[in-house]
């Protein structure tokens, strides 16, 4: 098995968007068409802080990294936000999902970024046990206001 993580080219969209999708549907929700093609214009504009990698194997689009870049009261260099991450049931277990962090990680460290971070649901038990091997759990818990 041969595993390729890239940026989507244009003709990459139906596997962005399919994996995409999928990631929302693990999370129990869905977006609009417009959410999706705002997003893909958005990762295929080099002007904007917004990127996504995908995960090839065999050829098979099996996982996705989507990622961003802020500024920090903190530090003077930006940090960079996995936004999300994803890896197909049939392909976890296969390093997948390390991987796709380790080249997001990468790009940041190579762009600058003080910090690559994350968050995840408290009850992906799955996920989780690849974030504390591959990173350091904080102690901060995530609130939010939604319109």
């Amino acid at each position: 098995m041969k595993l390729l993580i890239d940026k989507p080219k244009p003709e990459d969209k139906d596997a962005w968007c399919m994996l995409f999708k999928e990631y929302l549907t693990f999370y129990k929700t869905s977006k609009p068409k417009d959410v999706y093609d705002a997003d893909w214009d958005r990762i295929l504009d080099p002007a904007t802080k917004m990127h996504s990698v995908i995960a090839w194997l065999d050829k098979d689009p099996v996982g996705l990294a989507n990622y961003l870049y802020h500024d920090s009261f903190w530090e003077a260099e930006e940090r960079c936000y996995l936004n999300d991450l994803l890896v197909l049931p049939q392909a976890r277990g296969k390093g997948v999902g390390e991987a796709l962090i380790k080249y997001v990680y990468d790009e940041s460290e190579t762009a600058g970024a003080s910090m690559l971070y994350w968050t995840t649901a408290h009850e992906n038990a799955v996920a989780r046990k690849l974030y504390d091997r591959v990173a350091d759990l904080t102690p901060f818990i995530k609130y939010q206001k939604t319109k």
